[in-house]
Order: C-alpha cells, then structure tokens, then sequence
C-alpha cells in the first residue's frame, strides 16, 4: 500500500480565503476582508510549502492548483513567489498543470498577464451564469457583458480555461437551461464545471429558503430533466462528462482534480484546506485551520495544520471507492480489494449491474449514468458494514 497513491499521482492545493463579497449560496471557506497583509501572508504561504516538502522528498509534481476565496484577488508578485518556492522544493512534472481560479471582474482579469508570467497555464472562470437578472440573484458583482471581455481576455493569454455554471436556479425552465448551455458551449471553451444549485446549511440561500424566501427553484424532477439535457448537449458537443459535474473534451480534463478522484497525494495549504498524504506507508488526512487568522498564527509557529489523522486500509478504500465512482473511468476493483478485502462483494457488484446502475469491465467498475443519478446511494450498497 506504501505506493497506493502513485495510481494519482501528487499535487499541491493552496487555499487563498479572501473574496470581494461572499455568494449567498457559497459554504466554502471564503471571507471578505478591507485589509490583507500579503507580506505575512506570503510568509506563512512559503513557511507550509517548505513544511510538506520536507514531508514529501523526491515527489514529481503533477499539479497546483490555487482555490478559494477569490485567488485572482492575489497579487501576481505573490502567486509567483509561491510558485518559484514550489519549484525549487519539488520536481514539475512535463505537463505540469497550474490553475488558479478567477471571478470575471475587470480588476482581476487586469492580472492575468502577470499571472501567465508566474507560471499559472490553466484558468479556472466562476462565471456561474449568462444573464444579468440570475447573476444578481446569485449575488455575484459581475455582468454578463463583463464576464465575456474577461474570458476573451483569459482566451488570449492562456491556452487552457475552464468556467463554472450553476443550472436548476430560480425560475429557470428547461429551454432556459438549453440555451443558455449552448451559448457557453459556443465560447470556445473546452472544460465546463456544471452545478446544480443545492442549498447548503449556513448560507444566505439557506437562511432565506427557512423563511420561505427562495421562490422558484425547481422540482426534483425539473432538476434530473436539467441534468439530463446537460448530458445530452455536451455529448453533442464533444465534451462528454468525465466526472459527474465536469465536461471537458478529450484530453483537457482538469489534472489536479483527477488527483482527487483518482485518489492520489496531495498537500492542502492555507485556511481550511485539506490534504491526504501518504508518509512512511501510512496515509494521513491534514485539515488546516479554517479561520484565517488561526490560520496564519499557526503557521508562522511552524505547522498550519489542526488535524493530522491516520486513515485506515477500510477508510482508504471508502474514500476511493467515493470519489472514483464520480468519474466516467471509474475504478480499480484490485485496488480497492487490497485495501479493504470484504469491499465490493460479488454479490453486491451483480446486484447492481442487474439493476443497470453499474458497469463492470475486467477490473475495472464504474456507475452508469443511471447510477450516477442515485450514486449516494449506490455508493452505500457498495461498501461492506464493518463493526465498530
């Protein structure tokens, strides 16, 4: 098991926890702040990169991804200090990928260029919507208008983008969600991340759906229609889904959440990020400290980290068998049986390939589009109960 995570190879997350505003609908780790202290925060940033080096020796890096907050807020002096760190520390990968998610604002998209320049050659777009009324809804402070001469912008100065949009909003019908997918489809883009809109404990959204307030979100059955006609466009379009939220054409899917869902390595710096790393044939789960000042005191003492747990052969491969069946490939039955031998029980595997909510081929399983509809689910039926 000591090189289990090989199979999905190592990458670096760093979380930077800043946003101009927070999304009502938003449950990540984001904060709006009027003052930031980039030297500090540069210093505790490049303290944690040498921290998991030192943890990490003789790794090839596959990827980095910058997440948020609002990374684009960043200066491009800072996102290059802490890549020129990151490369001294470890060895890129020849295709090494390096993303950093953007809001379409002009401000931001201003820095795209010194961000190129840095090092970053893959960005991440939170466009979330193509009409002006839906993106005040969603709270987000960009137009439509804008978002586009951001995009064209970030075609013109990156090879590699990707933007997000969240369907099954208020008031959207079917036809709404038809074309306004086809308009995105039509930017010359070549990875989509599609969202249903789900309303999450502890945001604005939640707060205002308690008290009646959230009008005209769509019916279960609207929303699996939604998700549906998703399939059925990018299909058409030749950007199938490899994971059950991402679209990309062959070759353009986002490497570092492979990582993810391939259950590879991968180190979690800044303010609540998490991390799986496999140290001396152990595998442990980081959390870092979630709020920001926390955080940043706890890494200028040496370590930002507040959980730093072992995960069990049994936990490893629920966590795989979880984010593997999210992708198209789907998994390793191998892989799994060595880590947890009474996993995916032929009884089970039969039971749901019967059903049509699994398919099987050689080692390899992976949920058909049926299945990934009720992958909870299916994902519970596969697990064995283990005592206690």
């Amino acid at each position: 098991m000591i090189e289990d995570w090989r199979n999905g190879g190592f990458g670096l997350y760093v979380h930077w926890p800043f946003c101009e505003a927070k999304c009502p609908y938003c449950d990540f780790n984001s904060h709006v702040s009027r003052e930031i202290d980039e030297d500090r925060w540069r210093a505790a940033y490049l303290s944690e990169i040498d921290r998991i080096a030192e943890l990490t020796p003789d790794r090839v890096l596959n990827s980095v991804f910058f997440g948020g907050g609002t990374p684009s807020l960043m200066s491009p002096e800072l996102v290059n200090a802490l890549i020129e760190r990151i490369r001294e520390k470890w060895t890129f990968a020849n295709n090494i990928e390096i993303t950093l998610e953007a809001n379409p604002r002009s401000v931001e998209a201003g820095r795209f260029r010194g961000f190129a320049d840095a090092g970053v050659n893959r960005v991440s777009m939170g466009i979330q919507a193509l009409n002006n009324p839906d993106l005040a809804k969603l709270g987000r402070l960009h137009s439509v208008e804008e978002a586009r001469k951001a995009f064209d912008t970030a075609r013109s100065v990156f090879k590699r983008i990707s933007f997000d949009l969240i369907y099954a909003r208020q008031g959207q019908s079917l036809n709404d969600w038809r074309k306004e997918l086809t308009e995105a489809l039509a930017m010359s883009v070549d990875h989509l991340s599609l969202y249903q809109l789900t309303i999450e404990q502890g945001t604005a959204f939640w707060e205002r759906q308690r008290r009646g307030q959230l009008s005209g979100l769509p019916d279960e059955d609207l929303s699996a229609d939604m998700y549906e006609l998703t399939q059925e466009i990018c299909d058409q379009h030749g950007m199938p889904a490899y994971e059950v939220s991402n679209h990309a054409e062959p070759g353009a899917e986002s490497q570092h959440n492979l990582i993810y869902w391939r259950y590879g390595d991968y180190g979690g710096i800044g303010p609540g990020a998490h991390g799986r790393l496999s140290l001396n044939g152990r595998k442990h789960a980081t959390v870092a400290w979630r709020n920001p000042g926390a955080w940043l005191e706890n890494a200028e003492q040496g370590n930002g980290d507040r959980i730093n747990d072992i995960v069990s052969n049994i936990d490893q491969a629920g966590e795989y068998l979880m984010m593997g069946l999210r992708l198209q490939e789907g998994i390793d039955v191998v892989r799994v049986r060595d880590l947890d031998p009474a996993a995916l029980s032929p009884e089970q595997t039969n039971k749901m390939a019967d059903l049509g909510l699994i398919w099987q081929n050689g080692n390899r399983l992976g949920a058909t589009p049926q299945g990934r509809m009720v992958l909870n689910s299916l994902i519970t039926e596969l697990l064995p109960d283990h005592p206690e």
